[in-house]
């Protein structure tokens, strides 16, 4: 005779149980199929982007806006300064800022962006992000 609820203590000690539901239990669980194995096929799956998706992934750009407040002079530095531009170019810069009121001084990710335009902020400059156009 069994001691256990469907025999499970009669089936760790060797016991045979004479319920006839454990014999009903072991067939349903016999029946039920066991999950398949799905193993990995091996190797790693590259997705290559396409180029123009590239070039989507860095559509931003930090503007300098022109002020009231900072000399040319201390406007081509910062730009020397922070960007590593050539002298030459820091000035087309700051006298596109000075004679357009804006210039783009650098673009890539949002997050590099607004690196930049923090630090232009910290350097006392007016400065804004936006999506570049082109």
């Amino acid at each position: 005779m069994c001691r256990c609820w469907y025999g499970v203590a009669a089936a760790e000690s060797g016991e045979v149980c004479d319920n006839a539901d454990m014999t009903a239990v072991q067939d349903a669980q016999a029946a039920i199929p066991e999950p398949p194995t799905v193993a990995p096929a091996g190797g790693t799956a590259v997705a290559e982007r396409p180029a123009e998706e590239l070039q989507t992934q860095t559509p931003w750009v930090t503007i300098v806006w022109d002020d009231p407040v900072n000399l040319m002079s201390y406007v081509t530095h910062v730009f020397t300064s922070y960007f590593g531009y050539p002298k030459a170019k820091a000035e087309h810069l700051m006298m596109a800022v000075h004679s357009e009121g804006r210039a783009v001084v650098s673009s890539g990710s949002r997050e590099e962006m607004e690196r930049d335009v923090a630090a232009m902020h910290d350097f006392g400059l007016w400065a804004t992000i936006d999506k570049d156009e082109a």
